[in-house]
């Protein structure tokens, strides 16, 4: 893994969910909240595209694991820079329109594009193994505990 310093990490972010492009849950079984572009415009200009990890929590809900796609997604040609968050818990309701905070501790990737969408997945699965054992690690779970997430939306 890279080091946080160079991305610009941690990173703090909040924002409303917003629709994406439908495709994570439909087209590749990984269900993605998408921030708004005002989120996506906050970032330190150290963090590339690519995929990252850390932490996530909807509204006042528990705090769960998350990887994040930062980019414009080669593999579907997408026009507009987006910022994708799989959170690490089945959740049994949409929650468009609610509140999410993140904290962003580590890199995974740089952005890439895929011969199918086959590899896209495969590598996907790959991306949420690498963040599981990098936030069970000491250094990355405190931040789960960070009183950023105390703040009730």
């Amino acid at each position: 893994m890279t080091e946080q310093k160079e991305f610009g990490l941690p990173f703090y972010g909040s924002g409303l969910v917003v629709k994406g492009f439908g495709r994570g849950s439909k087209h590749l079984g990984i269900p993605t909240a998408n921030l708004h572009k005002d989120v996506i415009d906050k970032m330190p200009e150290e963090m590339t595209t690519g995929v990252y990890y850390g932490w996530a929590q909807v509204q006042n809900f528990p705090v769960h694991k998350m990887v994040m796609s930062v980019g414009w997604n080669p593999f579907y040609k997408n026009e507009e820079k987006s910022m994708e968050i799989h959170i690490l818990h089945e959740f049994k309701e949409d929650f468009y329109g609610s509140n999410l905070r993140i904290i962003v501790v580590g890199y995974v990737r740089p952005e890439m594009d895929f011969d199918s969408v086959d590899d896209l997945i495969k590598t996907i699965h790959s991306d949420i193994d690498i963040a599981k054992k990098q936030l069970d690690q000491k250094s990355c779970r405190t931040f789960s505990k960070d009183h950023f997430f105390d703040k009730h939306s």
